[in-house]
Formats: structure tokens, C-alpha cells, sequence
């Protein structure tokens, strides 16, 4: 919790499901804990779990994703724009970037919606510039949601999970540490780590 500075709630899982989100909020509320605010990776269908309270899209997230859909250094116009325009997301509001990217789209809307034929299936076609159409659509879904920290000035939520992130990086370093461990040991070594811990 960023502004207790402290690690209220862990519990081990195999994979990140929905329900896993649903049963932390209910585990947290349970123990009397009042959630005011969430921020989320994009995790589809996380945001329903938590509908009732101001929901924050993580920016690095948002940009990790443009990133994986473009990559690093596209070679397409469109592409180019599109991820220079991401990467002001952390120095503007949700007004300025909503019709700077919806002025992107009114010029690139006619190279989005080019079709070629399946080379696999000649009679059946798909988007050329598919990537794009994904990276473009990943904003405009995540829009409302990556500038929830301006709404609610006097939550103070951050507009990153880069401390939580961070966390997780050092604890990770520090099970390297003892690689010999089994698993019991580690969970439980890693229990005390939470339990003591600042993030």
C-alpha cells in the first residue's frame, strides 16, 4: 500500500486469474479495509472486479504493450507516430492526448482499415496492418482508465506499479541469493521478507 509504506496482503498462486483478484478484495474488505482506489496492469477483465472505485491503468503498462505491438523501433509512418505519442502519455492529460490520438487516427484511418487476402486462403482477408490496428485500439480501450490519478487529485494515486514492480524485482534478487532453498523454505523465507519489509 503506497501510502501506508507497507505490505498489507500476499498469497501465493500458479497463475493470475480473475478470481484471484475478486477473492484478495474480498479477503482485504473481510479485515476491514476500505479500498479507495486500484491500479491495474490491463489485465482483461480485472476492471469489472473493482467497478465501483477509480480504476488507474498502469502507463508503463500501457507503454509495454505499444512496445510489444509495435516494437521498439517501428518502421511504419503510422507506427512511429503512434508510439512518439505514447511516450508523452506521463506528460499530458487525458484531453490533450485524447484528441491527439484521435487526430492520429482521422489521418491514418484509411491505412487501418487496408485488407489483403490470407496467403494461406486466397477468398479470405484480413487487416494488412494488423499490429497497428492493436496498438491503436489498446489505447482507445485503456483511455479512460490511463489518467484516473488526475480525477481524483486527493486519492494521491500514482500513475505507475513501478514501486510494486520494483518490490518484486528486489525480492527476487534476494531469493537468488538462496538458490539452495527448497520450495517450503523460500515461500516461507519470503513470507517474513513481506511481513518486515517496507516496499
Amino acid at each position: 500500500m503506497p501510502a501506508l509504506k507497507k505490505n498489507i496482503y500476499w498469497r501465493e498462486i500458479t497463475n493470475e486469474k480473475i478470481d484471484d483478484y475478486a477473492r484478495t478484495r474480498r479477503d482485504l474488505e473481510n479485515q476491514g479495509w476500505t479500498i479507495q482506489a486500484v491500479i491495474l496492469d490491463g489485465r482483461p477483465g480485472a476492471k469489472r472486479v473493482f467497478a465501483d472505485v477509480p480504476v488507474r491503468m498502469c502507463q508503463f503498462y500501457q507503454k509495454q504493450i505499444i512496445n510489444r505491438r509495435l516494437t521498439m523501433k517501428p518502421k511504419l509512418p503510422a507506427s512511429i507516430e503512434l508510439r512518439e505519442l505514447t511516450n508523452t502519455l506521463t506528460k499530458t492529460n487525458e484531453k490533450e492526448f485524447s484528441q491527439r490520438l484521435n487526430v492520429w487516427y482521422e489521418h491514418w484511418s484509411p491505412f487501418l482499415k487496408e485488407k489483403t487476402y490470407n496467403q494461406d486462403n486466397s477468398k479470405r482477408w484480413e487487416y494488412t496492418h494488423q499490429r497497428t490496428r492493436s496498438a491503436y485500439y489498446s489505447l482507445k480501450t485503456n483511455l479512460p482508465y490511463l489518467f484516473t490519478y488526475q480525477k481524483y487529485p486527493n486519492l494521491h494515486i500514482p500513475n505507475t506499479t513501478n514501486s510494486l514492480d520494483g518490490y518484486f524485482s528486489h525480492l527476487k534478487e534476494l531469493t537468488k541469493l538462496h538458490r539452495g532453498l527448497n520450495k517450503q523454505t523460500k515461500l516461507k523465507m519470503i513470507d517474513e521478507i513481506l511481513a518486515k519489509s517496507d516496499p
